[in-house]
């Protein structure tokens, strides 16, 4: 009888040291999967080598949740493999970015109805929604922009609102939000803020119009009017505010006009077409340390990089999937570390590049 039992419990032992096995066969199977996926994953596009000195090269992607997390450690993947990963949330249509001074990408994507917040250095994600709620729900969010205490700015194209979170995402309410429940602007695209003058610029595209407006949203004038003329606006949607000039993407003029503090026309860039330098479908815009002007390209599939003259410098991307090219990009935006993140909308990704500008001191880069 002792015999039996001590039988029983030796082959209970044997029992749970095979399931242990099979479970780090599980994890390890995987694993090496990975290895050899890595092994012959997509290499990375080369360096775009530039004149002076200057390159281009690309970084990395992002395109859900996963990508900011940390690796799991044993016990986190022997959890996954018992009970399956986590339900990241995925990019599904992107349009516009903002990165903050902690480095966290801000991606509005009117696809899941709200904005993602990629925080690569803590590991952390978070996702920015109001849906289910009476007052001022966001309905499409289309462009972001973040102020010098990182609060976050999400211009809405279908409810006329312009709605604004602090940095930890607690709604702090809505500008241009009118009694009954109206929004004061007809349809906001673009957005940008101004740190230095607490400026807020936001486009009004069916107005054919930029609003200038003060922290409270109170608006304080606007720039331009319909039309084809210096300082008039067919279709205005993205802009981007540096170093005291304004630059505003004209779409239906097909051009980029600047402007400076003071609301005065400074020039263009741009001329109509489909060939190398010109603009057919202008969408996010971007300017880097060099003062250069990124534009987006959006149905070629390309970045177009011109000098404040309006003289193409070079382009980087075409169509495609694979990484270095896009399917029709939209937002744009560069940090002050001249890192280059590149809204690659039909593909679900945010792609980022960094540009090497010319080194006027020993191990600095230049302004």
């Amino acid at each position: 009888m002792v015999q039996c039992i001590l039988s029983r419990a030796h082959t209970s032992k044997l029992r749970s040291a095979a399931g242990i096995g099979c479970l780090i066969l599980l994890m390890i199977a995987p694993a090496s999967a990975g290895k050899r996926q890595r092994a012959g994953a997509e290499p990375s596009p080369p360096e775009l080598l530039l004149e002076g000195g200057r390159k281009l090269s690309f970084e990395r992607t992002f395109s859900s949740e996963r990508d900011t997390r940390a690796k799991p450690g044993f016990w986190g993947k022997m959890v996954n493999v018992i009970a399956g990963e986590p339900d990241y949330k995925q990019l599904v249509r992107p349009y516009g970015i903002a990165v903050d001074s902690r480095g966290r990408l801000i991606v509005s994507d009117p696809g899941r109805g709200g904005v993602h917040i990629f925080d690569a250095q803590q590991h952390k994600y978070k996702f920015l929604e109001r849906k289910e709620t009476g007052k001022d729900p966001m309905l499409e969010p289309q462009c972001v922009a973040v102020d010098a205490q990182d609060n976050i700015y999400v211009t809405d194209s279908k409810s006329g609102k312009v709605f604004v979170f602090e940095p930890s995402g607690k709604y702090q309410g809505a500008l241009g939000s009118l009694k009954g429940g109206e929004g004061y602007f007809k349809r906001p695209t673009g957005i940008a803020i101004d740190s230095g003058t607490q400026r807020i610029y936001v486009t009004d595209t069916l107005r054919d119009r930029v609003y200038v407006l003060d922290p409270q949203g109170r608006v304080l004038r606007t720039i331009g009017k319909h039309g084809s003329g210096d300082g008039e606006f067919n279709f205005p949607t993205e802009l981007r505010v540096k170093n005291g000039v304004l630059a505003v993407v004209d779409a239906m003029n097909f051009r980029v006009q600047m402007f400076d503090a003071a609301d005065r026309f400074l020039g263009a860039l741009g001329n109509p077409g489909d060939s190398s330098g010109q603009v057919f479908r202008p969408k996010g815009i971007a300017i880097d340390s060099e003062d250069h002007i990124y534009l987006v390209e959006g149905l070629w599939g390309v970045v177009q990089v011109f000098d404040r003259q309006g003289q193409l410098l070079y382009s980087f991307g075409h169509r495609g999937t694979r990484l270095g090219e896009f399917q029709m990009p939209a937002g744009l935006f560069i940090d002050n570390q001249d890192r280059v993140y590149v809204v690659d909308s039909y593909n679900r990704r945010v792609q980022v590049f960094q540009y090497h500008g010319l080194r006027t001191k020993a191990g600095g880069a230049g302004q």
